[in-house]
């Protein structure tokens, strides 16, 4: 089933980063980028998105309250933060704006793709709040104790 995925943050190079560790699987599309949360809550609605991959920290508006309007007006796109920060503050934060996920950024290469493929499967991805999270461990490979 062909996922079509939207793109914010404002480093151009985080962007070409997600984009290639997205590009291994051909039945996921990009339909759309920003550089900033004004822009990204303007266009992730508009472009048919399934998933929308959220930086937390952006000009204009924050990933949490892009993902707070896109939740109230399109319920059926599914978002997840993206994010250089932690801690269960941010979970919290995430969760009451409507998104089914946190990725860290520095572990990127391990968990961006088990998230989305977590959010596809109906469930959600906190990998670092096992209570949390429905589909973590079985998708990134990594247990919780």
């Amino acid at each position: 089933m062909p996922v079509r995925i939207f793109l914010a943050d404002d480093h151009d190079i985080v962007r070409e980063g997600v984009k290639a560790l997205l590009k291994n699987r051909p039945e996921w599309t990009i339909c759309g980028e920003a550089s900033d949360g004004i822009q990204a809550e303007s266009l992730v609605g508009e472009l048919n998105c399934n998933i929308a991959i959220l930086d937390i920290s952006m000009p204009g508006k924050s990933g949490l309250e892009v993902a707070a309007s896109v939740s109230r007006k399109h319920p059926e796109i599914k978002m997840l933060i993206f994010t250089m920060h932690s801690g269960n503050a941010l979970y919290s934060a995430a969760r009451e704006a409507g998104a089914l996920g946190v990725v860290q950024k520095s572990f990127a290469a391990r968990d961006l793709i088990p998230a989305v493929e977590a959010l596809i499967d109906g469930g959600n991805f906190f990998p670092n709040d096992p209570a949390l999270s429905s589909r973590a461990s079985e998708r990134s490979g990594f247990g919780f104790t």
